[in-house]
């Protein structure tokens, strides 16, 4: 057991206070290690993480911080915001007003999102009293105010008028459901499977060095074809045009928007009428880089953005010219796009254009902390000066993200015409670049030198820093959630299902201080249940099932409070494992699940049974001692047997192979069917199978820890997208699948899908 943290440090200020403000604004007094050892948050922690949340500047505003967060509640009369479900009526929320007139008729409004407005009167004093509280001279009460008629599901808002002619005070009222959008076949019992796809690693005789949109599609005639419910993706988030090397799809510019470079350019309607660009992609020179770029084992960003950018530019001009001006019916379609896509939708598009115009300048300059001073802030006047000199090159960025929202709504038509139960399943990121157009239009709400991250665990003696900034939960709080509505509205679009990725985030995030190791971190509370309401809220508007990533160490009060909601836990068969080292049964699975052999952060199932991850790991000095690699060797040589004598008991070794390891020196064909065999025979309402497991790959996609020292999110799979259909290892998958998961089960219709 790892000795625990010291309780206290001297900070030169009043313990008491400090420890009383960083517990209401949500930091955690401790923490329970992997080991079993328990580390008690530092006041050198608590202080440095209050001035990132900019609670206080100096150690010695705490009492006043406290103080005015103590008093806030009372004066202000009613909270930012309240979540309740929309069963639980009567509905109940606490209004604050002077004492003294608490017996005065207080004017209150309702106006619902419907624009159904609603009004009447109340006097304070005839509610129950919740509290009484003397500050600088006046009491308080606050007093239950009860609504007791059903209201609908949505985002209301509710505006309380104080008796003595002091200005109005409201809050937004969100009435959530109480669980998630489960998809009918689903609900009926129905066990679905389908393909896990790194979108940019799939191959092709026709794309331009990256998966796109039109493979996505593609690759849905394949797999829905033979059998498949649903499709995953890598997150689709924005990432960075300007610098095309910032690959990972979990450190992006927005999760509001999509990447560009996942367009088809062929297939963007201006590409057949503008006859320029034609030629210019008809061009001998042109073909062979393209030639090149499919050609490469790994994606070739700064060539595929080269390439893309520059034929989507001339189109634009084309579109611009040709139906802007014009106002076809297209061009009338983008407007429209751009109107409802708002102020995040300009501030993102000025935020690239933007940042390509410094970069431009400055190489060195990359992201909005680095802008010159007068640009770092959205609203500033400089801002709206550069739209107004620059609309057509913030046209660009808003323009690409419209022609990317139709070539994925055209992905989900697909997924519905092929009768597919779930459809698209998209995946959220935990947070955003520091240094991206969410950030930058977020900064106020964002922690931006603290990092989220892990405590320290067996990989990871020191703990990890993930370089990504939280949210600050007041601030969020204070925004009614905008940010988190507007992420999962942007997210389940076109989306059949949505993992969340680090679902504890709802609950905590792990902080790690500015400048600090992440050893002296510590976790941060968020509203749980609120963002749990607003997430089925969302869920259900969409027509989208929720997924929560909750491998590793997950509380279980998280678990606790996502079952009933109807949130699928995600369970890897590489981790289901018994006290005594044995691999799970199938019938020991939970049915409320997506279960899959491994994932995108992990080895594959070849790379894990030949042991060439742990081999990986040590060539890159990711093991922290020479015990660890040997313990995680000897851990591994111990799985081999454990999973054949799995594959035996339920009848599924291959022919030729037994329980002992050295019949199998290898991961054939026919053993890694087994294996998800194995896992198809649980009763998980969802699987899904990386193709990398179906065509043999070796290598992972990603090894966590690594930046430049492994080619992460960049390597394709080996097998063009054409040859997939006809591949004998493909038709094994898919006849096994659909003949342990849900053959002869009727395909919900059309209507009954969304």
């Amino acid at each position: 057991m790892r000795p625990a943290a010291p309780r206290r440090q001297a900070c030169g200020m009043s313990e008491p206070a400090l420890e009383r403000l960083a517990r209401l604004i949500g930091i955690a007094p401790d923490y329970w290690d992997i080991w079993g050892g328990l580390h008690h948050t530092s006041d050198a922690t608590r202080v440095a993480l209050l001035k990132a949340m900019r609670v206080i500047a100096e150690e010695s505003d705490a009492p006043a911080a406290l103080k005015e967060r103590e008093e806030r509640p009372w004066r202000r009369g009613l909270p930012a915001v309240a979540v309740l479900r929309e069963e639980a009526v009567p509905y109940r929320w606490e209004v604050s007003v002077a004492e003294r007139h608490a017996d005065w008729p207080h004017r209150w409004m309702l106006a619902l999102e419907t624009g159904e407005a609603r009004a009447g009167e109340f006097r304070p004093a005839q509610l129950a009293a919740v509290g009484r509280r003397e500050i600088d001279g006046t009491r308080y009460l606050r007093a239950a105010f009860e609504w007791r008629e059903r209201l609908p599901l949505g985002y209301h808002r509710f505006t309380l008028e104080p008796a003595q002619a002091a200005a109005p005070v409201s809050m937004t009222l969100i009435i959530s459901p109480g669980r998630c959008h489960v998809p009918p076949a689903i609900a009926a019992g129905a066990r679905q499977w389908g393909a896990a796809l790194q979108l940019y690693a799939v191959k092709s005789a026709r794309n331009w060095g990256i998966g796109d949109f039109t493979d996505l599609r593609n690759g849905l005639d394949i797999t829905g074809s033979a059998g498949a419910g649903t499709a995953g993706l890598n997150p689709l988030h924005a990432l960075y045009p300007h610098n095309p090397e910032h690959c990972s799809p979990y450190s992006p510019s927005s999760r509001l928007f999509l990447n560009p470079l996942y367009l088809d350019v062929e297939a963007v309607p201006e590409f057949a009428e503008c006859e320029a660009a034609r030629n210019a992609v008809a061009d001998a020179r042109f073909q062979a880089r393209l030639a090149a770029l499919r050609g490469a084992g790994l994606v070739d960003y700064p060539g595929v953005a080269e390439a893309k950018l520059a034929v989507l530019a001339a189109l634009h001009s084309h579109f611009r010219e040709h139906h802007l001006a014009k106002r076809t019916p297209r061009g009338n379609a983008f407007l429209s796009f751009q109107r409802s896509g708002g102020a995040p939708l300009t501030r993102f598009a000025l935020f690239h254009a933007l940042q390509a115009d410094f970069h431009a300048k400055d190489a060195s300059i990359e992201g909005w902390p680095a802008w010159p001073e007068p640009y770092r802030d959205p609203a500033a006047p400089q801002v709206r000066e550069y739209l107004a000199m620059n609309s057509e090159r913030v046209e660009f960025h808003a323009w690409l993200q419209w022609l990317a929202d139709e070539q994925l709504a055209a992905c989900a038509r697909r997924s519905r015409e092929l009768g597919l139960a779930v459809g698209l399943y998209r995946d959220l990121a935990v947070s955003v670049d520091r240094a991206g157009a969410d950030a930058w239009t977020w900064q106020e709400l964002l922690a931006g030198r603290a990092s989220i991250g892990a405590p320290p665990d067996d990989f990871n003696l020191h703990g990890q820093d993930w370089g990504l900034p939280p949210f600050i939960p007041e601030r969020l709080t204070a925004s009614a959630y905008a940010p988190f509505v507007w992420t999962l509205r942007a997210n389940m679009r076109h989306a059949g299902a949505l993992r969340v990725d680090h679902v504890m985030g709802l609950m905590r995030l792990y902080w790690v201080p500015p400048g600090a190791k992440p050893a002296d971190g510590c976790y941060v509370h968020y509203p749980f249940h609120d963002l749990l309401g607003i997430l089925a809220l969302e869920s259900q508007r969409n027509r989208c099932l929720v997924i929560g990533e909750d491998l590793g160490t997950v509380p279980d009060a998280v678990r606790e409070a996502l079952a009933p909601l109807g949130v699928l836990s995600c369970r890897l068969l590489l981790f289901e494992k018994e006290r005594g080292g044995g691999f799970k049964p199938p019938a020991a699975y939970p049915a409320q699940a997506l279960v899959a052999v491994t994932t995108h952060d992990l080895p594959t199932l070849k790379g894990y049974w030949l042991g060439h991850d742990l081999d990986l790991r040590a060539r890159l000095g990711l093991f922290p001692s020479e015990e660890m690699q040997a313990r995680f060797t000897a851990a591994r040589a111990a799985d081999r047997p454990q999973l054949l004598a799995a594959l035996e008991r339920e009848g599924l070794l291959p022919p030729g192979v037994t329980v002992e390891p050295a019949s199998a020196p290898g991961m054939t064909a026919e053993l890694a069917l087994a294996v998800h065999a194995y896992l198809a025979r649980t009763p998980a309402s969802l699987m899904t199978v990386q193709m990398e497991d179906v065509f043999g790959e070796l290598e992972q996609t990603n090894v966590p820890g690594t930046t430049t020292q492994h080619p992460n999110w960049r390597r394709k799979l080996a097998l063009e997208l054409e040859q997939w259909a006809a591949d004998p290892r493909f038709a094994a998958f898919a006849a096994m699948l659909r003949r342990e998961r849900a053959a002869g089960e009727e395909k919900p219709t059309a209507d009954e899908r969304r």
